[in-house]
């Protein structure tokens, strides 16, 4: 961590000139800065009490540029990463292997990632800019930064990293999270009902809401955003992504026992009340920050699945209806359809019905992710 923390000081610090029309070499995978850290310090580092260690920038002109893009201060965001109390990790490494680190303003969160990782990024990362630069309101992860430490001696350890922003970053605190990829087989929490808390990650046989957005979202939503995304990540071959939901109920009297609500006590608003005036909400000031993926009032209405069809994606509404706030971006954007996808895809075609599986080609991988997020998404009908 502390590596870590004194190159992302020495990275951020060399401030040089900013362009939003990059030269074709920043994006060169070669274009990289190799610097040494020797415990007793140099010209360019300072003393430290951590091991002689190595340090790489990868494309470090994209990244600050990147980070201008999405409107990092640069003192605001070395201070979230190499604070005294900066980073924690988190209590498991994630089903990739991959270990994550939160900054303690919860702002940026740091991921540990496999070579073959680097390589798709370093690829794609031209293609990346561009979009992102296109599409202010982009649904996909914000990457800010990407680095690799490198132990001295015998060892020769590599850590490769990247740096993100955290998707859950907010004053309104997270009561249900959901990972959604439009697939079915697998797509379900291992935990029984009575173990299922805040931070239970949730999938999509999980769902049991449609989340009603007002048009001028639901229009931003789905034609001018999240075609966008998956027309991008189609094209770079990629797929296995995820549409990562946060859920704040704004009624603090729902309560959540067994995977159920107590409907008396927390009934949201009247379905003819606009959700941007519902109780809380009529602060200009909080109006002006809320964003496509953020900070999000919206009704969400309660779906129940009939049991003879287990695999049903979307449960049937019910009409009963919650004040919520969501926060929601595509996560995961880094796999593409490799050899290893491909044989996958081909083995589980034997055991399961193929549409089911969520190792698929990336045009078809696209298609049906939009098709499943296009029902947990719909406009609400009585925002009139």
């Amino acid at each position: 961590m502390l590596n870590l923390q004194l190159g992302i000081r020495h990275a951020v610090g060399k401030q040089g000139p900013i362009t939003l029309d990059l030269k074709s070499s920043a994006f060169d995978p070669k274009e990289k800065v190799w610097t040494r850290f020797p415990p007793e310090g140099s010209k360019y580092t300072p003393p430290h009490s951590s091991c002689d260690f190595k340090w790489k920038d990868y494309c470090p002109q994209v990244f600050r540029t990147l980070r201008k893009l999405f409107k990092v201060d640069a003192a605001d965001y070395m201070l979230s990463l190499c604070g005294d109390q900066a980073l924690r990790e988190l209590s498991s490494p994630g089903k990739s292997g991959s270990f994550f680190y939160l900054t303690s303003n919860d702002q940026y969160m740091i991921k540990t990632m496999k070579k073959a990782e680097v390589k798709i990024f370093l690829k794609m990362l031209r293609a990346y800019y561009n979009h992102v630069r296109a599409f202010e309101n982009t649904l996909v992860t914000k990457f800010f930064g990407l680095h690799c430490v490198k132990l001295a001696g015998a060892n020769q350890k590599k850590v490769r990293f990247v740096i993100m922003g955290n998707l859950f970053c907010s004053d309104h605190f997270i009561h249900r999270r959901f990972d959604l990829k439009g697939s079915s087989l697998g797509r379900t929490t291992d935990k029984p009902q009575t173990e299922i808390d805040e931070y239970t990650i949730l999938k999509d046989l999980d769902l049991n809401f449609i989340f009603r957005l007002q048009k001028h979202w639901y229009q931003e939503f789905q034609s001018r955003q999240v075609d966008k995304d998956c027309d991008f990540l189609e094209q770079e071959n990629i797929m296995d992504y995820s549409l990562l939901v946060g859920v704040h109920f704004r009624d603090k009297r729902v309560i959540m026992t067994e995977g159920s609500f107590d409907s008396d006590s927390s009934r949201g608003s009247s379905p003819h009340l606009s959700p941007h005036l519902s109780r809380g909400d009529t602060d200009p000031n909080r109006l002006c920050k809320i964003k496509l993926g953020s900070n999000m009032p919206t009704r969400a209405e309660l779906t129940i699945r009939k049991s003879e069809l287990e695999a049903q994606l979307i449960g049937e509404p019910t009409g009963e209806f919650y004040d919520v706030i969501l926060y929601f971006g595509i996560i995961d954007i880094l796999q593409d359809y490799d050899i290893s996808k491909k044989l996958e895809h081909a083995y589980k075609s034997f055991q399961y019905d193929p549409t089911s599986i969520s190792a698929v080609d990336p045009k078809q991988y696209s298609r049906r992710f939009k098709d499943f997020v296009y029902k947990a998404f719909q406009e609400d009908k009585a925002d009139t």
